[in-house]
């Protein structure tokens, strides 16, 4: 259950913060501007507070069009199990559901071991059956 002091934005958080809660997990970072540059690209938010101190996010990227990308879905790791992804996760598909065209694609990249967590969403694995493998590239 969500603790009641949560506070739940749609709005980025400051790139100190993103990079602090990215770096909380394990994830590297590039430096500040480029975190920043990236925050100010992103089509939308949801963040989730305690105390005015970052606790989760999530944003989706994308054309604004036809392709929508969920990334950086991230709970500060004392914070986990409580509820909050389920949160940040219904915020980002309800936006999704209020501004795609019909035919439009979302998706995601789940860490590995995460991708039942994105099932209870609607998100299906690329099993290389009907549609090919996921791929990416790292630079």
């Amino acid at each position: 259950m969500i603790h009641t002091n949560y506070t739940v934005k749609e709005s980025p958080p400051s790139a100190e913060d993103f990079a602090s809660l990215r770096k909380l997990i394990g994830w590297s970072n590039p430096c500040l501007s480029v975190v920043q540059k990236s925050i100010d690209a992103s089509l939308f938010w949801a963040t989730i507070y305690l105390d005015n101190n970052l606790v989760g996010c999530g944003r989706v990227i994308g054309d604004g069009v036809m392709y929508f990308y969920i990334q950086d879905v991230i709970i500060h790791p004392e914070h986990q199990n409580k509820g909050l992804g389920s949160k940040i996760m219904n915020t980002l598909i309800a936006h999704l559901e209020s501004c795609c065209a019909p035919g439009a694609t979302i998706g995601l990249l789940a860490a590995h071991g995460k991708e039942s967590f994105y099932l209870k969403f609607g998100f299906e694995p690329r099993d290389g059956e009907s549609l090919g493998l996921g791929m990416c590239r790292f630079i």
